[in-house]
């Protein structure tokens, strides 16, 4: 196994305001209350395991009327000390960007944005893999991001349109593991997208339907360790032969609107290409290639 470069830091957000009081996307229903008591605890959990597990947690301060605060997952993206502010399709979550960009710069990253008028919502919708990142668009972010993205990152960024509204962010259907693996969901992607993955992973692990919309892919990876929702038999069979540690956190509360682990975090240690210039920044507060290689796998029925 060649681990991931990344995914020792992370940004996270305790969930003091969480709550789901609107509805932007299809797992949020305002009548579904949230047990805010059981929110932190689960939250609590997250942040032990991932921790556990070798990762370092540095903390945004969560604000009033901004319940969505604590998915940092989508305040921007990150490459080598750059950092790019979301800009949110619903107007319910364009206020969390003046926070985020504030705590960014107090932490020395070069935040650099992108044009007006382009919707991108940061790692949710742009995950590195080999070199290149992957990035997701139709129900969140506009393809038209792709190519400012790409500049501003200084890495080639590779489109996937997702299909399904269910798996609205890229990292409801994509989940990098090490340097070779992936776990993927096929069934969320256009025919492009399929084969631009099909060329980038050697070694996918592909989702059932069921698997997928249980938000397998939205695990957080911290070297040999995978951090999930919940992880199904065949998954966890397949990820320990592999030679991962599989580590169950119940985050029940949050995936009532629509966020599992992956969208709780922000990887602050991206350092992928060449990047942009500027060092890597910060310390934790709590202890494409021309010729991509050929799939190796079969894909799930579709």
């Amino acid at each position: 196994m060649s681990a991931l470069p990344w995914g020792r830091r992370f940004l996270m957000c305790p969930p003091e305001h969480f709550g789901v009081l609107y509805e932007i996307n299809p797992w949020m229903n305002r009548e579904v209350a949230v047990d805010l008591d059981l929110a932190r605890a689960q939250w609590g959990d997250l942040v032990a395991t991932l921790t556990e597990a070798g990762a370092g947690v540095e903390l945004l301060e969560p604000q009033p009327d901004l319940p969505d605060l604590v998915f940092t997952a989508n305040a921007g993206t990150v490459n080598r000390g750059r950092y790019v502010p979301s800009r949110f399709r619903h107007p319910q979550r364009q206020p969390e960007v003046d926070h985020d960009v504030a705590w960014f710069e107090t932490n020395g990253y070069d935040v650099s944005w992108l044009p007006e008028g382009v919707r991108h919502e940061g790692a949710g919708d742009a995950l590195p893999f080999r070199g290149v990142f992957l990035a997701g668009y139709r129900s969140r972010s506009d393809a038209a991001a792709h190519g400012p993205l790409s500049t501003l990152l200084g890495v080639p960024v590779r489109p996937i349109e997702l299909v399904d509204p269910r798996l609205y962010h890229l990292d409801l259907t994509f989940c990098p593991l090490d340097e070779r693996r992936a776990m993927v969901a096929p069934h969320a992607w256009d025919s492009y997208g399929r084969k631009v993955v099909e060329a980038l992973v050697p070694e996918p692990l592909y989702l059932e339907v069921e698997e997928m919309l249980g938000f397998c892919a939205n695990s957080v990876v911290v070297g040999s360790t995978v951090v999930m929702a919940q992880c199904p038999r065949r998954v966890g069979r397949l990820l320990e032969g592999w030679g991962f540690d599989v580590a169950v956190v119940d985050v029940s509360e949050f995936l009532k609107a629509g966020g599992g682990c992956r969208c709780l975090t922000l990887a602050l240690d991206v350092a992928v290409g060449q990047g942009p210039s500027g060092p890597l920044s910060g310390e934790s507060a709590i202890g494409a290639p021309d010729g991509p290689p050929p799939s190796t796998g079969t894909p799930a029925a579709r």
